[in-house]
C-alpha cells in the first residue's frame, strides 16, 4: 500500500463519530471467507461458513471455537460478529483499520491484540506484511485477516485436525500462543531469506560496482523498516501476556508467551544487525564511487599539469612579433620538440617518485 492511498482512505473517517465502521486498507480482491474450527478432547469440526451472518457461538464447555475471518472489508459481517460476541465498537473500528500499530488491550471479558503477519516473496525478493487481529474470549477466539495472500496457519490447522500435541486439550490462551508462535516463526524465515539477499549484495558490491546496487540497497532498507515496524511493538504485546492477571490467560501458558517474547527479542537483534550491514553496504558503495571519481580527477589533473608548460611554450612562440631570434634559427623547431619531450618525461618521472599515479 502506498502512503498516498493510505492517507486517502484514512480521510474517509474524517468527521465520523468514534466506533464508526469504515474499512481502511487496500481494495479487496477476493470475497470474505469465514472458517470455523470447533474442537475439544475427542472432537474436531472444521467448516467454511456459507452464511456467516447467522453464526452463533456453541455453548458446550471444555471446547474451543476458533473463527478465522479472511477479509475485513465486509462492514456488515464485522458488525454482526461484534454484536454476537459483545465486542466494543472501538475494537471493531480498529479491526477494520489495516494501518494499526501492533498492540494489546484487556477488556476484562476478552483480550484484543493486533500484529503483522509477514511473508517473503521469492520472486520480488520483498517482505510483505498483512495485519492480523485477535479477539480472545473464555472459550472462543476470532482472528481477522486482511485476506490478500492466504495465511501461515496451515500447520496449525493440521495439528488441530489430527489432534497432535496438547493443543487440542488446552484453552483459547494456548490457541492464541500457537497462532502467535507460528507468526513469529515466519518472521525468522523472512529474516533468513532477507539475510541471504544481503549477503549476496555484499559479495557483489565487493567484487563489482554497478548502479543497480543503489536501488537494491534502498530496497533492502525498506524491507528492514517494514520488519522493524512490525517487530518493535511485538515485544510489548508478549510482555503483557506474560505479566497479565487476566483470567483468560492460565498461569501455565505464560511461560509459552515468555518463550515467544524471547524469540521476538532475538529477531529484533537480528534486524538491527541486518540494518547495520545494509548501512555498511551503502557506505562501501558510496566510498567506492568516491574513490573512482577521485582516481579520474587525479588522472585528469596530472594530464592537465603535464600540458600546462607545453601550452606555455607553444603560446610564447605563437606570438606574432617580428624580432624573435628563435623563429629564424635553423634548429629552433627540433630544439623545441626535444625540450618539450624532456620536460614531459621529467614531470612523469617526478610524479612517479611521488607515487601520484
Amino acid at each position: 500500500m502506498t502512503l498516498l492511498k493510505s492517507k486517502s482512505r484514512r480521510s474517509k473517517k474524517k468527521g465520523l463519530p468514534p466506533g464508526s465502521l469504515v474499512y481502511v486498507g487496500e481494495e479487496p480482491k477476493a470475497p470474505v471467507i469465514v472458517e470455523r474450527f470447533y474442537y475439544g478432547k475427542g472432537t474436531c469440526v472444521q467448516q467454511v461458513l456459507e452464511n456467516p451472518l447467522s453464526f452463533k457461538l456453541a455453548s458446550q464447555a471444555n471446547h474451543v471455537e476458533w473463527l478465522n475471518v479472511e477479509g475485513i472489508h465486509d462492514t456488515a459481517l464485522v458488525a454482526y460478529l461484534g454484536k454476537e460476541l459483545n465486542i466494543h465498537p472501538l475494537v471493531l473500528e480498529d479491526v477494520m483499520n489495516s494501518n494499526q500499530r501492533p498492540k494489546i488491550e484487556d477488556f476484562g471479558s476478552y483480550i484484543y491484540l493486533v500484529l503483522k503477519m509477514l511473508r517473503f516473496d521469492e520472486v520480488k525478493r520483498e517482505v510483505f506484511s498483512e495485519q492480523v487481529s485477535f479477539i480472545v474470549g473464555p472459550n472462543w477466539l476470532v482472528s481477522f485477516q486482511e485476506g490478500f495472500q492466504g495465511d501461515v496457519f496451515n500447520s496449525l490447522r493440521d495439528r488441530i485436525k489430527t489432534g497432535a500435541g496438547t493443543l487440542i486439550e488446552r484453552g483459547t490462551d494456548f490457541l492464541l500462543y500457537s497462532l502467535l508462535d507460528v507468526i513469529v516463526d515466519h518472521y525468522f524465515e523472512c529474516l533468513e531469506k532477507l539475510g541471504d539477499v544481503i549477503e549476496e549484495t555484499d559479495e557483489a558490491v565487493t567484487h563489482e560496482l554497478s548502479s543497480q546496487f543503489l536501488s537494491t540497497i534502498h530496497h533492502l532498507k525498506k524491507n528492514l523498516i517494514t520488519l522493524r515496524r512490525s517487530l518493535w511493538p511485538l515485544r510489548e504485546v508478549m510482555l503483557f501476556l506474560d505479566r497479565t492477571e487476566s483470567q483468560l490467560v492460565a498461569p501455565g501458558t505464560k511461560k509459552y508467551f515468555r518463550d515467544v517474547y524471547d524469540h521476538a527479542v532475538q529477531i529484533m537483534e537480528t534486524v538491527e544487525t541486518d540494518r547495520d550491514m545494509v548501512q555498511g553496504l551503502m557506505d562501501i558503495y558510496l566510498t567506492t564511487i568516491s574513490n573512482q571519481q577521485n582516481s579520474v580527477m587525479k588522472t585528469l589533473t596530472l594530464m592537465a599539469t603535464i600540458f600546462m608548460p607545453l601550452t606555455f611554450i607553444v603560446g610564447v612562440y605563437g606570438m606574432n612579433f617580428d624580432f624573435m631570434p628563435e623563429l629564424r634559427w635553423e634548429f629552433g623547431y627540433p630544439a623545441v620538440w626535444i625540450f618539450m619531450t624532456v620536460l614531459t618525461l621529467g614531470m612523469v618521472v617526478f610524479f612517479k617518485k611521488k607515487k601520484w599515479f
